[in-house]
């Protein structure tokens, strides 16, 4: 009876609050008060959050790097949870898997299945290594991803990855996705 209480006066304050409403936005009320909560966020705070990088390239930043000075960073930076040539280890495999999306046994990779270079970018920079994501500098996250690139066999090894050269790099599956059918989804 306490916890259905709790419950009930929950709901009925985020409802009085007007935090849930049924209606869209040209039926929402305009805001009449000023709970003295927050602040407008100045430019150089959303620059600092505005870190994505698009299938396009579109937010990549200066810097480059190679697979030679990827394979030093990979093994000190990634290696413990990919393992050294990033085909074991307790965490996802990223290379190989190539020719087995349509098998029984899918192996997703970078290379069998990842469909931009760019993103992978993106992903690299924001969320790896696990235990201190967005440590790396742009130069070392280029670098980790010649070395991924490289070890699955899409670029040589002394190719010189930077915010020119990475959107043109082809992935083995880029055309292995096809474009969503649902008319509210925004078309390229």
């Amino acid at each position: 009876m306490f916890m259905r209480n709790i419950l009930t006066a929950g709901v009925t304050t985020i409802l009085s609050a007007g935090i849930l409403w049924a209606g869209g936005p040209a039926d929402r009320p305009e805001r009449t008060h000023d709970y003295g909560l927050g602040r407008p966020a100045t430019d150089q705070e959303i620059r600092a959050w505005n870190i994505d990088v698009a299938p396009t390239g579109e937010g990549l930043p200066a810097g480059q790097g190679t697979a030679k000075q990827g394979a030093t960073l990979f093994a000190a930076r990634c290696a413990a949870c990919h393992g050294l040539t990033g085909q074991e280890g307790p965490m996802d495999r990223l290379v190989g898997g190539v020719g087995t999306l349509a098998s029984q046994h899918p192996i997703k990779t970078i290379g069998s299945y990842w469909p931009y270079a760019t993103t992978l970018y993106d992903y690299v920079h924001r969320a790896m290594p696990f235990p201190a994501p967005q440590s790396l500098s742009p130069d070392e996250v280029y670098s980790v991803v010649a070395w991924l690139l490289y070890r699955n066999g899409i670029i040589v090894e002394d190719t010189v990855l930077d915010a020119h050269s990475l959107p043109g790099i082809p992935m083995p599956n880029r055309q292995g996705f096809f474009p969503d059918p649902r008319p509210d989804v925004p078309r390229p």
